[in-house]
């Protein structure tokens, strides 16, 4: 069954009563070399279990139980779970969990279903939870590579360098524990219903170590976050605005002794500068 062919599809959600939800995110694939170079660019073997967000009707989900040893796949819409049921069927090396991946214990559904086995994370995300499970998958600290199609405003903003439009505090949260790569780009004529903006697949490989120590990584994204909180204003007034407490000549003191201009402006930091500006304010 090719789950990319729009006939095909169309038989099968006509057989199964089914309705796209617009409030699910629901876009399917109609192009086979789009979860083709999915699976291709997070690099999946048979040393995997891979971890799959929002199935849809499976083609993903296909490709990946053919590459890896095992997969499982997290499903929020239930009335696709006949449709999964029948294009899945025979597939021993794949489980369907019902449920919302935003209120899973994504490390202890890892530990337990890919014991022995290097775990992985591919999905083609909804548009609408893209940047929670992002974090959520990070924050597990379970993956050794983490590969998402997503929207290609956000892919930009993860792989965003300072002082351009894209980069934030986003940018930085991503780039401090992964090395984001961007590696195509998905018209929206390759889906079904077509959305209004373009996709990208980035790859986030899970760095064992941050790109530079800092002492405390609380205060560091704090500082982070106020410095993008108002992010036209100054660093020096961002700061002030943000960080509740910590006077204005501290903030400004600190800017300077990082050899920093009082004017400049947050965007303009890499996560070096901010790591140095953290130290150099010290506690708040």
């Amino acid at each position: 069954m090719d789950l990319c062919d729009l006939n095909t599809i169309r038989l099968l959600l006509g057989r199964h009563g089914f309705r796209f939800s617009r409030s699910m995110g629901q876009n399917f694939l109609i192009e086979g070399w789009v979860p083709d170079g999915l699976v291709e660019g997070a690099g999946v073997s048979l040393q995997n279990g891979v971890l799959e967000i929002g199935p849809g009707i499976g083609p993903l989900t296909m490709r990946l139980s053919n590459a890896a040893t095992k997969v499982v796949a997290v499903e929020l819409d239930r009335s696709l779970l006949p449709v999964l049921a029948e294009t899945l069927a025979g597939r021993n090396n794949v489980e369907i969990i019902p449920g919302d991946i935003l209120k899973l214990d994504i490390g202890a559904l890892v530990d337990e279903k890919f014991s022995g086995l290097t775990p992985m994370a591919c999905a083609n995300l909804p548009y609408n939870i893209t940047t929670p499970v992002l974090s959520a998958l990070i924050d597990s600290r379970r993956f050794a590579q983490i590969a998402v199609m997503i929207q290609r405003e956000v892919a930009l903003r993860i792989c965003a360098a300072p002082g351009t439009a894209e980069y934030g505090a986003f940018s930085i949260y991503c780039q401090y524990h992964t090395a984001p790569e961007l590696l195509f780009d998905v018209g929206p004529e390759c889906f079904v219903p077509a959305p209004k903006v373009t996709s990208s697949v980035v790859r986030m490989t899970p760095r064992h170590m941050p790109p530079i120590t800092v002492q405390d990584e609380k205060r560091f994204f704090r500082l982070v976050k106020a410095a993008f909180g108002q992010r036209r204003k100054t660093l020096l007034n961002a700061l002030t605005a943000g960080l509740g407490g910590v006077e204005r000549d501290s903030i400004r003191a600190a800017i300077l002794s990082c050899g920093l201009p009082e004017d400049i402006r947050g965007e303009r930091l890499g996560i070096p500068e901010f790591a140095a500006l953290t130290a150099a304010l010290g506690n708040f």
